[in-house]
């Protein structure tokens, strides 16, 4: 005989339905703020951690960058001494207009500029012809390379110290060498030629292979089907490289002509270091002292904050000058091209 089992349904509260079963997923209300909270650090997480990460260079750009750069304006505003350099006196544009009536700033402007064209030209010569040789497949060229980059990564004091034992007056190499072809004893230091051609070489011995292998990398990411194509129509090797490699490398030339313009604007190691005087002079007649130099013999040597201040705005606005020729050119090569 089959029993029957009844299952009776849960009691009916008068005035109402029967109670809703909470769902199987549902999670206590502590947990569920729980969880908000996490979402809600999450998304901060999210949207201020890349600030974070980029902070410490923004710290360290404010505390060494931004803050010298203004401090240095608002200096050359007024008269300071390095031995007082709280007690300011407001002076205006004074410290400027010295600048015009300065000689030995204009003699400054004048031997930054004759080093950086007899140091920049035939640097960025010399490195052009090194990175056309290493563009060719050769036995050991990652050795020539790391070869032509350590000049870059020696000391400036090192290099500058050897330049002064080689262009020495009575017992330089150079001079010794000098006198085999009938060339008399130069006085490499005290001539201002000469020490300018000097002091230039120590640039160009340090600068030709960075220069170089930045050549290189802009010649090796030439498409080979532009020399094929040359080679086709019947040019050698030095019409290709007139044709094809020079006006292919006009931006790198460009960039490297404005990056090396400004670096020699900024000399400042190399001729303190081979002046016999050890000072920031220059030399005696002040015959190789550039801007740089000038502008530490103002603020160190003489302790006038202020007008090294200006001097150094003065060295600033002259770069600004150079990044706008630099701008104007490169629209006009984009244009031609």
């Amino acid at each position: 005989m089959a029993t029957r089992h009844d299952t009776a349904a849960p009691p009916v509260k008068e005035g109402g339905a029967a109670p809703a079963r909470p769902p199987a997923d549902a999670l206590p209300p502590e947990e569920e703020r729980r969880r908000a909270r996490r979402s809600r650090r999450w998304q901060r997480d999210v949207r201020w951690s890349p600030y974070a990460f980029v902070s410490p260079f923004f710290l360290l750009f404010v505390a060494f960058g931004l803050f010298p750069l203004i401090y240095t304006a608002w200096a050359s505003l007024h008269t300071v001494e390095l031995t007082a350099p709280t007690d300011m006196e407001w002076a205006g544009l004074r410290n400027y207009t010295r600048i015009f009536d300065d000689d030995f700033f204009w003699n400054a402007a004048k031997n930054t500029l004759t080093i950086g064209v007899i140091s920049t030209v035939p640097q960025l010569l010399m490195a052009m012809g090194l990175a056309h040789i290493l563009n060719y497949k050769l036995r050991g060229s990652t050795f020539y390379r790391v070869v032509m980059l350590a000049p870059y990564a020696t000391s400036i004091a090192a290099a500058s110290l050897v330049f002064v034992l080689l262009f020495g007056r009575d017992y330089g190499m150079i001079n010794w060498a000098l006198h085999f072809v009938g060339v008399d004893a130069i006085d490499w230091q005290n001539d201002k030629w000469p020490s300018q051609i000097a002091v230039s070489s120590i640039i160009i011995w340090r600068w030709t292979g960075y220069n170089a292998l930045i050549y290189l990398a802009a010649m090796q990411a030439i498409p080979q089907d532009l020399y094929e194509s040359a080679a086709l129509d019947g040019a050698n090797r030095w019409q290709q490289f007139f044709h094809v490699t020079l006006p292919a490398l006009r931006p790198t030339i460009l960039f490297t002509c404005v990056v090396s313009t400004i670096g020699a604007s900024q000399v400042f190691g190399e001729p303190l270091l081979f002046d016999a005087n050890k000072g920031a002079s220059g030399g005696a007649e002040h015959q190789f002292q550039t801007l740089g130099l000038y502008l530490y013999e103002q603020g160190w040597v003489n302790q006038h904050l202020g007008r090294a201040s200006a001097i150094a705005w003065a060295m600033f606005l002259i770069l600004i000058v150079v990044g706008i020729v630099n701008y104007v050119i490169s629209r006009r090569l984009r244009a031609s091209s």
